[in-house]
């Protein structure tokens, strides 16, 4: 791709963009390096890959590639088994920490997940773990080893520290002894790697020694006494073991790495290949970005397309297209109407999807492959060459029709403008006619009234305009393809105040065709506004029509639904009828039978009376089984309170309103430790003497184990004791633990606080004496720590 074309269209502050979401230096680099490619497995490969790393953020977040750094000449040296020192092996380990989390990061979500483009990238990753955690065993930091690191550098350093102390054993007794008075200053101190004492220069010859040094004033001098001189050798002697020790430790432990470094340069080019990618993917969030569609032939359609560089609450989305209807486009408006940033818009976002990467435009966006892409954008006036405007953009265009061919994209900005207005339109329609008969894809700007005549009149040209608002003075920056642009000169001088005589005296200086083909012009943005007002208000119509539709639908199958369930339980009941009716007849004729010959009459009266006593009996069980739940009186939203006592009429049970009921007036009802939904139909307020009923035995199950329904609709699993004192708690406490265990509950939580736990150690103290707690303890992590107890019934 020519570098030209890469400056004039701004990709270059794109890849610079793109760099700032990279993580490592290396991946910068590559973000930097990036180009747009011509072949279009390529970049469907690489978009691919950014559609993938885009979705793995949206289900996974984001992945560092902080510590994937440069290594190229750490593993050079390695290579030819050199050491490394700590800070390079230390490098190497954070490297390979930082494999490894990628790799986690990659493993699927499920066994199920089938993998994407970049699952082969995380697959091939190796993380080494045992060299990283072998190099940080060893080493500390950039300038510390491990003492760990072997025992004979353990040795070593054990005999250092206990020869300083004796050296310190030495001077602190010289120091609190006779040459106390000797010293300038009762302190140690180190001269060359030799413990020191500071003795007045006066008293030299009173201290044998040796001396290292002397202070600026020359009254002091640091003398090194005879009696640790052994000591200092000793210990200068075992810090030189100890170096050696070090340098052989990290001898041994870049051996060992250097086993690897073919694997370790492989883990660098991916890792800074997946940074790359992430970089693409998280640059692609920012802008809003989706991969753009590629084709061979020749032909893009961009659906609300943003140029990338204009800030988000300012840029317009257009639509643009070409490539398969016609192969040219003339845009045409009035200035500052948006043009030229049109045709950067298609340069650009082509560009970005040769190179891979994401285009901020709208789904089903569509893009071309180009081999090149030609612009002459923008002033190109050139002093030092003594070229005007006109002359630099003949350049640029000479050279373009040199270069193009049929896989070229070009974009030209005005032209022919520069000149006389008659031989620049004549230039530019002679320009164009030659890109049009070599079949090269075009998008040209101009004021041209000329070139608009051409557009319509050639086959495979279009017109397309920058919308003006004249009444604002403001442009929209929408794009009508098929419709030649109007100057507006008139009616914004006009609007500007301008007087009308001098406009009047302006129109009659153009040709009368020129005015007439403007006039048309105007008609026809007239017609296209009326028009896209019509098509709207259809729309508008086609979306509600199709709302209620789905309603309709909706509606048709609630009542399918209930039809059949209606005839469900139609069809049961009348099999219980049936099989009633049945029984009775079958229950007649076995009296009647047993009766005999000789049976009374006032026996058979009395066996009839019991047969239609208990079918009237089964007649009002069905009547009040089918009397509907609206015979209640149907409580109002106002009459609605969270935690107001209710009873479910239907289901029987008692609970406690946790929601307000939704526009359906569906809400939910607490029952005990069940959260049951209810429609406000179905409820009764309920009152203290419905739950009122004697307990079987104070501590024991109610006999069948069968649960106290009207407990446990209203009984919670939980008690708050909090702010109250330790005698009001476990009296609480007692009651709400009976009502509980009646209840079947399996466990229940106290809430008493942590404080000083004073109340916690009072209801410890109860439930222990407590016979049919089985056992209690403090909650854990997550479900209250040491200011609950959970209490677990026998």
């Amino acid at each position: 791709m020519n570098k030209k074309a890469l400056h004039v269209l701004e990709y270059d502050k794109i890849i610079e963009k793109l760099a700032e979401h990279a993580d490592s230096d290396p991946g910068r680099k590559m973000c930097l390096e990036l180009e747009p490619s011509a072949d279009i497995r390529e970049i469907r490969r690489n978009l691919e890959k950014t559609g993938d790393a885009i979705a793995r953020i949206f289900k996974k977040g984001s992945v560092s590639f902080g510590d994937n750094k440069d290594l190229s000449g750490s593993l050079k040296a390695l290579k030819i088994g050199s050491s490394l020192d700590m800070a390079g092996l230390l490098r190497i380990a954070s490297f390979l920490d930082n494999v490894g989390r990628v790799k986690n990061y990659g493993r699927p979500a499920r066994e199920e997940d089938t993998g994407d483009s970049l699952t082969e990238s995380f697959q091939l990753l190796e993380p080494l773990s045992f060299v990283s955690a072998d190099i940080r065993r060893c080493i500390v930091s950039e300038d510390e080893m491990s003492s760990d690191a072997s025992p004979a550098l353990k040795h070593i350093r054990r005999g250092i520290m206990l020869t300083n102390d004796r050296i310190h054993d030495v001077l602190g007794k010289m120091l609190n002894g006779a040459m106390r008075s000797y010293l300038q200053d009762a302190v140690i101190t180190m001269r060359g790697d030799r413990y020191c004492v500071p003795v007045k220069a006066e008293y030299k010859s009173q201290v044998s020694g040796i001396v290292h040094d002397q202070s600026s004033s020359g009254s002091t001098l640091f003398v090194e006494p005879a009696a640790v001189v052994d000591l200092n050798n000793k210990l200068k002697e075992m810090s030189l073991q100890e170096q050696a020790e070090i340098e052989k430790i990290l001898l041994e432990l870049s051996l060992s790495v250097a086993e690897h470094v073919d694997a370790i340069r492989y883990n660098c080019e991916i890792m800074t290949d997946l940074d790359f990618v992430f970089a693409k993917a998280s640059y692609a969030l920012e802008m809003n970005a989706i991969p753009p569609v590629f084709n061979d032939r020749h032909a893009f359609n961009i659906r609300k397309g943003r140029h990338p560089l204009i800030a988000k609450d300012k840029v317009v989305p257009i639509d643009v297209y070409a490539g398969d209807d016609f192969d040219m486009l003339i845009i045409t408006g009035p200035n500052t109407g948006g043009k030229t940033v049109t045709l950067k818009t298609v340069g650009l976002l082509t560009l970005m999807g040769q190179a891979g990467l994401a285009i901020p435009a709208g789904d089903r966006s569509e893009l071309a492959v180009f081999k090149e892409v030609y612009a002459d954008i923008g002033d190109e006036q050139s002093i030092e060459q003594s070229l005007s405007t006109f002359s630099s953009h003949m350049t640029n265009t000479v050279s373009i029709l040199k270069e193009a061919d049929e896989d070229s994209l070009c974009l030209f900005d005005e032209l022919g403008a520069g000149t006389d207005p008659t031989e620049g339109a004549a230039l530019a329609i002679a320009i164009l006619n030659e890109l049009h008969s070599r079949k090269i894809r075009t998008l040209a700007t101009t004021h041209y009234s000329e070139l608009k005549v051409y557009a319509l009149n050639t086959k495979g040209v279009k017109n397309a305009s920058c919308e003006f608002d004249v009444e604002s003075l403001k442009p929209t920056y929408r794009l009508l393809i098929g419709l030649p642009g109007k100057s507006n000169a008139f009616a914004i001088s006009s609007k500007l105040g301008l007087p009308e005589s001098i406009i009047d005296a302006a129109r009659n200086q153009i040709d009368t065709d020129d005015q007439r083909f403007e006039d048309l012009i105007a008609d026809l943005e007239r017609s296209r506004k009326t028009i896209e007002a019509e098509r709207l208000e259809i729309e508008q119509y086609k979306k509600e029509a199709e709302e209620l539709r789905q309603k309709l639908e909706r509606k048709t199958d609630k009542l399918d639904s209930q039809r059949e369930e209606i005839l469900r339980k139609a069809n049961e009941e009348a099999r219980e009828i049936l099989q009633e009716a049945k029984n009775v007849a079958d229950e007649t004729i076995k009296v009647f039978r047993k009766a005999g010959p000789g049976a009374s009459l006032q026996d058979l009266e009395r066996t009839r009376t019991g047969l239609s006593q208990k079918i009237s009996d089964k007649n009002k069980a069905a009547a009040k089984k089918q009397k509907p739940a609206e015979d209640h009186d149907i409580l109002k939203e106002s009459q609605i309170k969270l935690g107001e006592s209710v009873r479910i009429v239907p289901m029987g049970l008692k609970g406690t309103i946790s929601s307000k009921p939704d526009k359906d007036g569906n809400l939910f009802v607490q029952c005990g430790i069940m959260k049951t939904k209810a429609n406000i139909k179905d409820l009764v307020l309920a009152f203290e003497d419905d739950d009122k009923a004697a307990l079987k035995k104070r501590y024991g199950k109610p006999s069948g184990g069968k649960m106290d329904l009207s407990k446990a609709s209203t009984i919670r699993t939980e008690i708050n004791l909090i702010g109250k004192n330790s005698d009001d708690a476990i009296a609480e406490l007692d009651k709400y633990l009976d009502d509980a265990y009646v209840a079947h509950l399996n466990n229940v939580r106290v809430v008493h606080g942590k404080g000083a736990g004073i109340l916690r150690q009072a209801v410890h103290s109860y439930l222990k004496g407590v016979s049919y707690v089985k056992s209690f303890k403090l909650g854990e992590f997550g479900e209250g720590d040491a200011g609950v107890t959970i209490v677990t019934f026998k």
